[in-house]
């Protein structure tokens, strides 16, 4: 049984290919090796991928792409956490970057952006990823992200600086307080995903100007920041993976046309791709 797994820092999803050729999907939290360690990952999956474990066994290849792996040492606290679960895999652990441009790309050249909970960019040169300056994280980085945006409506609501209608609606959604934010940005784990988990209202307010508004500001600033960063930007397809690029596919899509940005694929979860993508290499 092969094992495919696509983490970001609020979820992973995971899709597992049966020897009679069907495939069953799992879902976990994020599994992100800088917010969490290896003792810490073993839990999480015992404790909330106990489904998929009833396979360890009988899987022989898993193929995980996260966030947070972009080095060896974060590669080994993926390795070693899965391996105490799966004894009789073969493990490989790379960047959801790579998995991305994987999912997207193929063999081709092209631009792969990750917009989720935290967002990133590479050039993918039809066989490996070339990662530039960014990926700086939810503190320092992550532009037109899920944290990004989550970050900026939080402020907004705690300096009032939302419209009043908006405002009275993120109060009655969320019954949010100064304390409560900033104990679960400041004190508790994986703040990134507490940030993000706010994104979703765009989605309520998509309609007002101050959504478009929010959207715009965050699209443009990854657009100015990440993809003009690369100087032959418009000579190859941008593709995009992640919930906040698909569920807001339009917006982005037609700021990234003002910007003289060739839109490829779209996709929400790419682990089906990732897994079409492995087989189709394994077949060569």
């Amino acid at each position: 049984m092969i094992l495919v797994a696509d983490s970001g820092s609020s979820k992973t999803d995971w899709l597992l290919k049966q020897p009679d050729g069907n495939t069953v999907e799992f879902r976990t939290p994020g599994l992100n090796p800088y917010f969490l360690t290896e003792k810490e990952i073993v839990k999480i999956l015992q404790d909330r991928g106990a489904d998929m474990l009833t396979h360890s066994n009988k899987v022989t290849e898993i193929y995980f792409f996260g966030a947070g792996c972009s080095g060896p040492d974060r590669h080994e606290i993926i390795s070693n956490a899965l391996s105490q679960l799966f004894p009789k895999a073969y493990i490989s652990v790379d960047s959801d970057l790579l998995g991305s441009a994987y999912a997207t790309c193929g063999h081709e050249k092209g631009l792969c952006c990750v917009l989720g909970t935290g967002s990133n960019i590479s050039f993918f040169d039809g066989e490996e990823i070339h990662e530039g300056k960014h990926g700086l994280g939810f503190i320092l980085g992550d532009e037109g992200s899920g944290s990004w945006f989550g970050k900026l409506l939080i402020t907004d609501f705690l300096y009032n600086e939302m419209p009043y209608e908006v405002h009275t609606l993120f109060e009655n959604t969320y019954e949010l307080s100064k304390d409560v934010v900033m104990q679960n940005v400041y004190q508790k784990p994986a703040a990134n995903a507490y940030l993000a988990s706010f994104a979703r209202f765009l989605n309520v307010i998509r309609r007002t100007q101050y959504g478009q508004d929010l959207l715009k500001k965050g699209f443009l600033e990854f657009i100015e920041t990440n993809i003009k960063s690369y100087p032959e930007y418009n000579d190859h397809k941008c593709h995009f993976v992640g919930s906040i690029a698909f569920t807001f596919a339009p917006e982005l899509t037609a700021l990234c046309k003002a910007n003289g940005v060739h839109v490829g694929k779209i996709i929400k979860q790419p682990v089906h791709d990732l897994l079409a993508f492995i087989l189709s290499r394994e077949a060569l």
